[in-house]
C-alpha cells in the first residue's frame, strides 16, 4: 500500500544529517520539519528570510505573521533568525545549504527538474527553486508518484525545467528512486507495491537494485 504523506515525510527526515543546513519546499516537503530524529540538529532554512523553521503547526495553532516562502503558516523556536531575502539568497547561491527537499510536476529519468510551471496556467513564478537546484549541494524530490492520473517521473520533462540533471534521489508514495550515473536506480518499496506496480506508472527507464 502507498506511503501517507506523513511516512513520505518521515522517509524524507532519514536524509536529514546532524548539523545540516536544509531548505524544504511548499507542500509535501514542509512535513519534514515535523520528522526530525529526537537529537538531531537541523537548521530549516526559508528564502523569504528564516533560519530555523520549526515543526509544521497544526490546525488551530497557525500564526497568520509567520509564513514561508510559499505562504504556508510555520512555527518558530528559541533559535530561530531572520534576515533579508538578500542575505537568505547569499546562504543559498554560495553553497550553506546542505539540502534541498522539494516538490516537483516532473522528473526525468536524468534528474533534469520541472517544479514550477504549466503553460496556459496561473503561477506565482519560479521563486528561489532555480537557485535551489544551482546552489544547494543535495537535492530530494519528494512528492506524489502520480497525479491525477499523470505520470511524473518521465524520460523527458515536457514541461518548462527548474534545473538540469539536479536531482539526487526521488521518494515518492510507492517508491525511491536513486539518480545517478545509471539513470534511475528502484531502491526501496513501499509496503505491498510491486516492481510490476512501479513499472506500470513510471514513464522512464530504470534499473532495479532494491535494499
Amino acid at each position: 500500500m502507498p506511503w501517507t504523506r506523513q511516512e513520505m515525510a518521515a522517509r524524507a527526515a532519514e536524509e536529514l544529517r546532524d548539523g545540516f543546513y536544509v531548505n524544504l519546499g511548499i507542500g509535501i516537503p514542509t512535513l519534514v520539519a515535523n520528522c526530525v530524529p529526537p537529537g538531531m540538529r537541523v537548521q530549516f532554512q526559508s528564502e523569504n528570510g528564516m533560519l530555523g523553521m520549526g515543526p509544521f503547526p497544526f490546525e488551530g495553532e497557525e500564526d497568520a505573521d509567520l509564513i514561508n516562502a510559499g505562504k504556508q503558516t510555520i512555527t518558530s523556536l528559541p533559535s530561530t533568525s531572520y534576515f533579508d531575502s538578500a542575505s537568505s539568497f547569499g546562504m543559498i547561491r554560495g553553497g550553506h545549504i546542505q539540502l534541498a527537499i522539494l516538490g516537483a510536476l516532473q522528473v526525468s529519468a536524468r534528474g533534469d527538474l520541472a517544479n514550477w510551471s504549466v503553460p496556459g496556467k496561473m503561477i506565482k513564478g519560479i521563486g528561489g527553486a532555480m537557485d535551489l537546484v544551482a546552489g544547494v549541494g543535495r537535492v530530494i524530490v519528494l512528492m506524489e508518484h502520480v497525479s491525477k492520473g499523470e505520470i511524473k517521473i518521465v524520460e523527458q520533462c515536457s514541461l518548462p525545467l527548474t534545473g538540469v540533471e539536479v536531482v539526487n534521489k526521488i521518494i515518492t508514495d510507492l517508491c525511491v528512486f536513486e539518480i545517478g550515473p545509471d539513470g534511475l536506480v528502484l531502491t526501496e518499496l513501499a509496503p505491498e507495491v510491486t516492481e510490476d506496480d512501479i513499472r506500470g506508472k513510471t514513464g522512464a527507464r530504470f534499473v532495479t537494485r532494491l535494499h
